[in-house]
């Protein structure tokens, strides 16, 4: 890897092939051409969409590019631009349901104008930059020109609080921010020294005084030569973890381990060149950059978002069936949304249906296929790689059931307590933590957390990286997830997988989210409590429904898993991106009994 002085030394002797464009249409007249790297990722995306429906084959053949230099703006966005300049990149229909669609030439150009003046402003290679926006065009233009000019990003939720900004450009040594004006508050708690920059929320909207006005960036050049080769090693995302059970971590990634890793992602998601891919994520998750970014445009696909005020299972479905969208990620709780609705609204349900974020149950799974005739794949990743476990395209889906490894990954399960490879039985049954075998590195692992080596070093311990999450394998090789390790507990003796008690829970009619966490108990250790949020159209008599829920628990379940407990909620305690916070939960549990309060308490013994 070059040093900063080494590689403005190179500079002088490289430079991409030169383009330019037209600043009409945005359509690239002389098209940037692909470099080495640029080929040696097309030979392994083309080899994965040749055997797209081909698990086996897909796994025997695939092998991960080995690139020593790639910038993902350059060297691929704008050579596909350069190929297929009107192809639709990212289309936006607003809440009031009008559309505006912009194409790979005019990102491209549009990203060259961004990148140059992100570079007037002193902001270039190896410097942090905090993006909070949320799914406007600028979010594209951003990103890919921060990437041309070799800067860090650190994507950002539009949510957090200045007081959890303040520390996210402290852990993430933020030398600039990007967002939108009516934002400017949120950064009040930042450092002076700071660059500012104000996307205006409505046309012509003036930036704040002493920031940067983003608007500004359409005045400069659209042609941008970098100054010089990008390192696939250099860092190029900082990403924040959602921080179920503490403190978020700050996970880094390269120009190789996200933009290319996400061939696996590609694949698993089932998305092709010209398909239209809505993926319902929020900027500044890691799955906003599996699904809204890197994998439709490894794909050569439309990015489709649809920016609702306010969720309608009803008006999402017309606007699906109006731009003809052909493959769909959503989280659980956006499946479990529209199965409240009437399914039979979309008469051309998507090519693919995908769940990501959280294990969906088999109740979803099943009311959605009765109604659009496809199947739910569910999948595994964390922001600490893409995807590498799912349920892919043309192969048998086992409902409750994550899939199995995805092509370049080598996913082991290890024993929790003593850190040993789990082989299982004779025909490869068991049970253990989902790991990576760090002797066959994937691509799309993370270089590391940023900063610190010691939270690193833990989750590579033994050879392998730890995901913190407990599944079983079955003979044919499917993992189906149990819960967090943090998550699980026992009763009377007898483990407990949270997962399991809800996904029955959610069977019932009258539940439409469910979290089960241990009770403390003097006989039992714990017994499993859920808490429960209802439909809208539950009964009012509390009394009854938790009779009928427990009733219905029983009937599906063994004696040793009973809910015992059950506390109806108005919500759930989730981070910002919408995964149930579970440690909250416990630790409320707790002290209620502790303090002996005994209201709005629901339990089992008084049901039978």
């Amino acid at each position: 890897m070059l040093d900063p002085v080494s590689r403005r030394s190179a500079a002088a002797a490289w430079t991409l092939p030169e383009t330019t464009q037209n600043g009409e249409d945005g359509s690239m007249s002389q098209p940037r051409s692909a470099t080495a790297a640029t080929a040696a990722i097309r030979s392994a995306r083309d080899l994965l969409l040749v055997h797209a429906t081909d698990y086996a084959g897909a796994r025997a053949v695939f092998h991960w590019p080995a690139l020593s230099e790639f910038n993902f703006a350059l060297e691929w966005f704008d050579v596909v631009a350069g190929e297929t300049p009107n192809r639709p990149a990212v289309q936006i229909v607003s809440a009031d349901l009008s559309s505006r669609s912009w194409s790979y030439g005019e990102l491209a150009r549009r990203s060259n104008q961004v990148a140059n003046w992100l570079h007037g402003l002193g902001i270039g290679r190896g410097d942090h930059v905090i993006v909070m926006l949320g799914n406007t065009i600028d979010l594209w233009e951003t990103m890919l020109g921060l990437t041309k000019v070799g800067a860090v990003a650190i994507p950002t939720s539009t949510l957090l609080s200045p007081a959890d900004l303040a520390y996210r450009a402290e852990k993430g040594e933020a030398r600039a921010v990007v967002t939108l004006g009516s934002l400017a508050d949120r950064v009040s708690e930042l450092p002076a020294d700071i660059v500012r920059i104000a996307v205006p929320d409505t046309s012509g909207a003036a930036a704040p005084a002493g920031w940067h006005d983003f608007a500004d960036s359409n005045g400069a050049e659209s042609d941008f030569e970098p100054d010089g080769p990008t390192p696939a090693g250099d860092t190029s995302l900082l990403y924040f973890t959602s921080g179920t059970t503490s403190r978020p971590k700050l996970v880094q990634h390269t120009h190789v381990s996200y933009p290319v890793g996400h061939l696996s992602t590609m694949w698993w998601l089932g998305v092709r060149e010209d398909d239209v891919h809505l993926n319902i994520s929020s900027p500044g998750w890691a799955k906003h950059a599996w699904s809204s970014f890197y994998s439709p445009f490894l794909a050569e696909a439309t990015v489709f978002v649809y920016n609702y005020d306010r969720f309608d299972a009803n008006t999402l479905m017309e606007v699906m069936e109006k731009h003809r969208v052909t493959t769909f990620c959503a989280p659980p709780t956006v499946w479990r949304m529209l199965i409240q609705a009437d399914l039979g609204r979309l008469p051309h349900p998507p090519r693919e249906l995908v769940g990501a974020g959280e294990p969906l149950n088999p109740e979803v799974i099943g009311r959605v296929r009765d109604a659009w005739g496809g199947t739910i794949r569910d999948g595994f990743g964390q922001t600490e790689m893409t995807a590498c476990v799912g349920n892919s395209p043309g192969q048998v889906v086992k409902d409750g059931s994550m899939g199995r490894p995805l092509p370049g990954y080598p996913v082991v399960l290890v024993d929790p307590v003593t850190g040993a490879r789990v082989d299982g039985d004779a025909d490869g049954v068991a049970e253990g933590e989902i790991c990576l075998d760090l002797a066959e590195r994937p691509l799309g692992l993370m270089a590391g957390y940023y900063a610190d080596p010691e939270a690193t070093a833990r989750s590579r311990e033994g050879g392998f990286h730890h995901t913190g999450d407990i599944a079983t394998r079955d003979a044919e090789g499917y993992l189906t997830y149990v819960g967090r390790a943090d998550d699980v507990f026992k009763a009377s003796d007898y483990k407990i997988s949270p997962f399991e008690l809800e996904s029955v829970l959610l069977e019932h009619p009258d539940v439409m989210e469910a979290a089960v966490v241990p009770s403390p108990d003097p006989t039992r250790l714990a017994v499993p409590k859920a808490y429960v949020l209802l439909t809208a159209s539950a009964h009012d008599d509390l009394t009854a429904t938790a009779g009928s829920i427990f009733a219905y628990a029983r009937g599906q379940l063994s004696p040793h898993l009973w809910v015992r407990i059950i506390e109806f909620v108005p919500e759930l305690p989730k981070t910002i991106s919408g995964k149930i916070r579970r440690v909250d939960l416990r630790a409320r549990e707790a002290e209620r009994i502790a303090s002996g309060d005994e209201s709005g308490q629901h339990h089992d013994r008084d049901h039978r």
